[in-house]
């Protein structure tokens, strides 16, 4: 007899203790299935525990977004911009020496973010570059220059080049291009694998 029979010899996995139990001996609660009332109390009483712990730390994110200051902001968005950058480059060779490399890569401005703020987030000013040309070489400008224009042409130099307007950007401004970047960085990781 498959109905009746069938089910009241079957066995259960208790959702608290992970143990087996036949169903007759258990409990039903909720779509769950608990070998017993102890099971029951205890499953409700670790359940309540970690929905307080997640206010908790939903609390204290929240607390911790409100006293970020504008150069916080700033640099968590230079990060999430950074990886889209290497995500957007990764099948690339460095700009300025064009090797690839099992060493880090960075994303290494054409024009330093120190030097043109206006051009920190502007994806023609930014392309993979090796930690070694980044970092030891000061970014190896000359052959970035030579790199850029392979890559991308010498009109992309001149306009890099040429005269910006200073960028005013303001922190709810800063939280949209961080946002933005961070979900383009995903979706190309998401894209390649």
């Amino acid at each position: 007899m498959v109905g009746g029979v069938a089910m009241a010899n079957r066995n259960r996995k208790c959702r608290n203790c992970k143990e087996y139990s036949p169903v007759e001996e258990g409990r039903l609660i909720n779509g769950g299935f608990y070998c017993s009332k102890s099971c029951v109390t205890e499953y409700s009483v670790t359940q309540g525990r970690k929905k307080i712990e997640k206010q908790k730390k939903a609390e204290i994110r929240e607390r911790k977004e409100k006293i970020k200051s504008r150069s916080d902001h700033l640099r968590e968005a230079q990060a999430a911009f950074n990886a889209f950058i290497r995500a957007r480059d990764h099948d690339k060779p460095c700009i300025s020496c064009g090797r690839h490399h099992n060493g880090q890569y960075h994303a290494g401005h054409y024009l330093t973010v120190g030097a043109h703020p206006e051009m920190r987030f502007d994806e023609m000013n930014c392309y993979k570059q090796c930690a070694p040309c980044n970092n030891h070489l000061s970014g190896n400008i000359v052959e970035y220059r030579k790199g850029l224009i392979n890559r991308c042409g010498v009109g992309v130099v001149e306009y890099l080049e040429g005269p910006h307007e200073p960028m005013r950007i303001t922190v709810d401004q800063i939280k949209q291009v961080k946002a933005d970047y961070r979900h383009r960085a995903r979706e190309m990781k998401k894209g390649k694998h």
